[in-house]
């Protein structure tokens, strides 16, 4: 199916945000939403009306044609608006977050399946787009999570994407810190990350830090796309588990059939 939006039928990210990942901090170093800055907070209530309705309005929540049915979100679908609008249609910076991308999906199906990987423990989304990743280790009983997207507008969509699926916002960061400090966390989770050489090249070596500096346990999702693939990261992979991807999700990848769980050890 062709799709009119720009963003959408390409590659999974823009080559705009090279390097602007984001990583954690201690929470008294920046303001994190919903308990810091949020730029939706309106002055009678928590979030913005204007842009919580449009959010609203122009997704879809769903929770088929994924490898996890039982977490709703709102997405972009063929029955939203935009879906078939052309691409400068659309208001506001492109709208990633709102598609479950595979490598999140096989990240979020195994954090579902095997809770002791998270259960009890501190863990950083990074890239965290819709929030399902984040949402699913929730539901599994991490004890303290922060979910981290360079768009804010993700960061409401993720709130809103709790509110779904019953849980309490957890800790949100929209704001590139890739230069302070890292924080310590149990696990660190990204997945379709690896769609940049120079990101990925920032990446690796950023979790390498992480890894030898606090012991971090790394977990990678992606369905392996040529940059994953041909990136040196890959001589410190262990796979982890490989998943079938749904149809629907294959149809909107360009024909990806799987999508894979990796351990980074350096």
């Amino acid at each position: 199916m062709a799709l009119s939006l720009g963003w959408r039928a390409f590659a999974p990210f823009p080559t705009n945000h090279c390097g602007v990942f984001l990583k954690a901090v201690r929470s008294s170093g920046v303001l994190l939403f919903p308990w810091g800055h949020c730029p939706w907070r309106g002055t009678g209530g928590f979030l913005d009306p204007e842009m919580k309705a449009f959010l609203e309005e122009n997704t879809e929540v769903t929770s088929s044609g994924s490898l996890t049915p039982e977490i709703q979100l709102r997405l972009l679908t063929p029955r939203c608006r935009f879906w078939w609008e052309r691409a400068d249609l659309w208001p506001h910076s492109d709208p990633y977050w709102a598609i479950y991308w595979p490598g999140g999906q096989a990240l979020s199906r195994y954090l579902l399946d095997n809770p002791d990987v998270v259960r009890g423990k501190s863990v950083l989304d990074l890239g965290s787009g819709c929030g399902a990743t984040a949402i699913a280790a929730k539901m599994s009983g991490a004890s303290r999570i922060l979910a981290t997207d360079i768009d804010p507008i993700a960061g409401m969509a993720i709130i809103l994407n709790c509110e779904l699926n019953q849980l309490n916002p957890f800790p949100i960061l929209t704001k590139n810190i890739l230069d302070l400090e890292q924080d310590k966390w149990d696990l660190v989770v990204l997945g379709d990350m690896f769609y940049d050489e120079d990101l990925a090249d920032s990446l690796h070596r950023w979790l390498k830090n992480c890894f030898w500096t606090h012991r971090t346990q790394v977990l990678i999702g992606d369905p392996g796309r040529p940059q994953f693939r041909g990136h040196s990261i890959q001589h410190q992979l262990h796979k982890v588990v490989e998943y079938s991807l749904p149809e629907p999700t294959r149809q909107e990848n360009n024909g990806l059939t799987a999508s894979t769980v990796w351990d980074f050890q350096p």
